[in-house]
């Protein structure tokens, strides 16, 4: 009789879960876009959690909140007050930059999380506070935050080009002394203070300064702008160089910017381009500088400006 081995098969003992994670999501807004970058984040993340061994998922904590000061994160306060009541082991979160509005708030959050004893694994950025020193941490932080907000003014940059080469940016339509806005967000005269500009420019053409005309202004109980009886110079200086009462916009002209964006007849014109081109080269005669024989800017003592 031929004797046959018995072979059993003896599965591994399964590792017993026994590190409480809790998922931290956030997202800046409740647009379609964000709730379904939302709802990635934590798919992605529970995924991730469920793959590891010893990893227990306890709970998961979700936010909609911008990155201001004083927005409210209700499920970012919840998850801390569980920690430090040991209801958990670890934070896991997509990045540095989804767990912290800040800094400053990052840098707290984890200190109050190394007190109790919790790691936080950042997945984006393969970043455990448990292999990670302290001072470290807080370097690579600062880091990344900086990256961050370089990325963030880089792309808002972008967003204002782009709206300027389109012709859609609100920019554009920006209200200044002498117009108002219609229903549609779109400049149309203000008649009443739309008279005072042209008083403005055809004075300062018939050879009144501006500190003449403030005096003028106010003598004749005209308010400023923004409803004061006292003129600042440097309003009849910017009313007197803007282009927008000739019905031209131009965008992106001052700074570093190589390129700017000129829309032509963007709103009704309050002046012509004629007096508007006048005042601008009266400015300049001015201004007191003249180019020397050397080539250097030099004053010109034979115009004084200051004219009442």
């Amino acid at each position: 009789m031929d004797n046959y081995k018995k072979v059993h098969f003896i599965p591994p003992i399964p590792q017993k879960r026994d590190k409480r994670i809790g998922i931290y999501c956030r997202v800046s807004t409740n647009s379609s876009e964000q709730l379904q970058s939302l709802a990635a984040q934590v798919s992605h993340l529970t995924k991730i959690t469920a793959a590891t061994p010893q990893w227990l998922l306890a709970d998961v904590y979700m936010d909609i909140s911008t990155s201001k000061t004083g927005s409210s994160r209700k499920e970012f306060s919840r998850m801390l007050d569980d920690c430090v009541s040991h209801k958990l082991d670890i934070i896991f979160t997509k990045s540095i930059s989804r767990f912290g509005r800040d800094t400053v708030e990052t840098i707290e959050a984890l200190n109050k999380l190394k007190n109790a004893d919790v790691r936080v694994i950042f997945e984006q950025e393969e970043l455990d506070t448990a292999n990670t020193d302290s001072d470290l941490m807080i370097s690579i932080i600062e880091s990344f935050a900086q990256a961050e907000n370089e990325s963030r003014s880089e792309n808002i940059k972008w967003g204002i080009k782009q709206g300027a080469a389109s012709g859609t940016s609100k920019l554009y339509d920006r209200k200044c002394y002498g117009y108002k806005h219609d229903e549609d967000g779109k400049l149309i005269i203000d008649e009443e203070t739309a008279e005072n500009v042209k008083m403005i420019f055809d004075l300062y053409l018939r050879g009144q300064s501006v500190l003449g005309i403030i005096k003028e202004l106010e003598k004749r109980k005209i308010p400023s702008p923004t409803g004061k009886e006292k003129w600042c110079k440097r309003t009849i200086d910017v009313m007197l160089s803007n282009e927008k009462y000739t019905g031209d916009v131009r965008l992106l002209k001052t700074g570093k910017s190589e390129v700017h964006y000129l829309a032509t007849d963007n709103n009704p014109a309050i002046i012509s381009k004629e007096v508007f081109e006048a005042v601008q080269l009266e400015r300049v005669r001015r201004s007191n500088v003249v180019v020397g024989v050397d080539g250097q800017l030099c004053k010109n003592k034979k115009y004084s400006s200051k004219r009442k």
